[in-house]
């Protein structure tokens, strides 16, 4: 076994964007300590994100070059979705993205990996490893409850009989009674023509893989786990929640700015369970009106909070949707704390003072908060977050939803979420009595089997084990 496994060469390829690029890399991390050769291949601009991550580990590190800005039509610099200026530019950057076929092709003769993990959004490299006899599996970057929703919605398409895009209906045929609104549905024939294309490469690039490597532990979804094994047919292996395994390397290397270090400080001086972390991802943006209510909502609840403030979209970036004299008050009152820009997550969620977590939804963030054991607030945007906060709120029982009923990728697009509505979920969450009780009661159980999930003999540890003997078997 030892000796298969060091002949063993796996190359891990994660999509150029926040949400995609930091699971992938602590998932080879996972490899890499358990004996496997591996290699991370990205662009030249995307090595500080990929270098931190990897440090004091055996994971290889390849380049691949990023098309110029000739080439692209992108600005010069702009190797991940996060910098791309304006939503505008997205059709160029993931034209980019397909003009990396050729080098991969080439990259793969010069490294002779055995098994490549690809990231699902590169349908197009299914083609090159069949074609080179390498075994190819694939990151999908959300859960199995996602994934099984995802397939039921396609396969009855149970909304599209709806009169009003204000009803809702029942997700058929899966092992819990979910409802959504038409409005939630992630409908991919409300997609550019040449984006639907895409959707349908990505489908037939999963079928034509071996099977899917999922960020996620068998505890957390196990109906699911065994739906999308057995109901939909698919090899899957659940090795999460892969952030657990760079705990220690996020506490020494993201306190090391001043902005950090004061915002820890600031929760050292918090009671315990006193503080909800408020964040809505990195490439989520919202209008200044909801910002203007969101503020307000967190002031009117009375709890304390850190706010990381999103993106704002381009004719409110003065920054004058702030209540007036928002940042003076709560600062005078030590209620809350601003942060502008990236935070470090992981160690806010897992700081004894936060009692709870406002979050997008999007499938990291989900697994983030689970794993620290907090009860979450709701408030999906996109993507598949909608099925994400169903999972949340109706099969974990730990959070509760603010109220967005609409799948809506711009901001503009968006209802208003007034300051109300804010302070009744944060007061639902981080107050007293039974009910907010048990869902912290619960939050903190689903914490404790994540972090038994990845230790020895754990249920995603043997998993792993599991993955990496039939990989060796098939590469002996």
């Amino acid at each position: 076994m030892a000796t298969k496994t060091q002949d063993l060469h796996i190359l891990f390829f994660p999509y150029m964007a926040p949400g995609h690029m930091p699971p992938m890399i602590n998932m080879a991390k996972l490899f890499a300590n358990r004996g496997v050769r591996t290699t991370i291949l990205t662009t030249p601009g995307n090595t500080s994100i990929v270098k931190p991550i990897i440090s004091n580990s055996p994971v290889e590190l390849a380049l691949i070059p990023f098309p110029s800005a000739a080439a692209s039509g992108l600005p010069e610099g702009c190797e991940n979705l996060s910098s791309i200026p304006s939503p505008d530019l997205i059709p160029y950057f993931l034209r980019a993205v397909f003009m990396l076929s050729e080098p991969f092709d080439q990259i793969l003769k010069e490294l002779h990996p055995n098994v490549t993990i690809i990231d699902a959004f590169f349908p197009w490299t299914i083609d090159i490893t069949s074609k080179l006899g390498i075994t190819q599996l694939i990151f999908t970057g959300s859960g199995f409850f996602p994934l099984c929703l995802t397939d039921s919605i396609e396969k009855y398409k149970p909304h599209e009989t709806l009169p009003a895009e204000t009803e809702s209906f029942l997700v058929p045929g899966i092992p819990h009674r979910i409802e959504l609104l038409k409005t939630q549905v992630f409908d991919i024939g409300k997609i550019d023509i040449k984006h639907l294309d895409f959707f349908d490469k990505v489908r037939d690039a999963d079928k034509r893989s071996y099977g899917t490597v999922m960020n996620s532990f068998y505890e957390l979804e196990p109906d699911y786990v065994e739906h999308y094994r057995t109901v939909i047919g698919r090899r899957a292996w659940q090795i999460g929640p892969v952030s657990l395994c760079s705990e220690g390397m996020i506490k020494s290397t993201t306190t090391t700015t001043d902005r950090n270090h004061e915002c820890l400080r600031w929760l050292d001086e918090k009671q315990p369970g006193s503080v909800l972390y408020v964040c809505f991802g990195s490439l989520c943006a919202f209008s200044g009106d909801q910002l203007h209510e969101i503020a307000l909502g967190l002031v009117a609840s009375n709890h304390a909070f850190i706010l990381v403030v999103p993106k704002v979209i381009e004719r409110d970036e003065k920054m004058d949707w702030m209540p007036e004299g928002f940042e003076g008050r709560i600062n005078e009152a030590k209620k809350g704390f601003v942060i502008r820009g990236w935070a470090p997550q992981l160690l806010i969620l897992n700081h004894e003072a936060v009692g709870g977590f406002m979050t997008h939804c999007g499938w990291n963030s989900t697994l983030e908060g689970v794993c620290a054991g907090l009860p979450m607030i709701t408030w999906p945007l996109f993507a598949e977050q909608f099925y994400n906060e169903r999972l949340v709120v109706d099969v974990l029982k730990i959070g509760v939803a603010v109220g967005m009923k609409e799948h809506a990728l711009m901001p503009e697009d968006r209802p208003l979420i007034h300051g109300m509505e804010i302070e009744r979920a944060v007061s639902c969450v981080m107050g007293g009595g039974e009910e907010a009780e048990a869902m912290r009661k619960r939050a903190r159980e689903l914490g404790e089997m994540a972090k038994s999930a990845v230790m020895e003999d754990g249920s995603s540890y043997t998993e792993l084990t599991r993955l990496i003997s039939e990989l060796s078997a098939l590469h002996p």
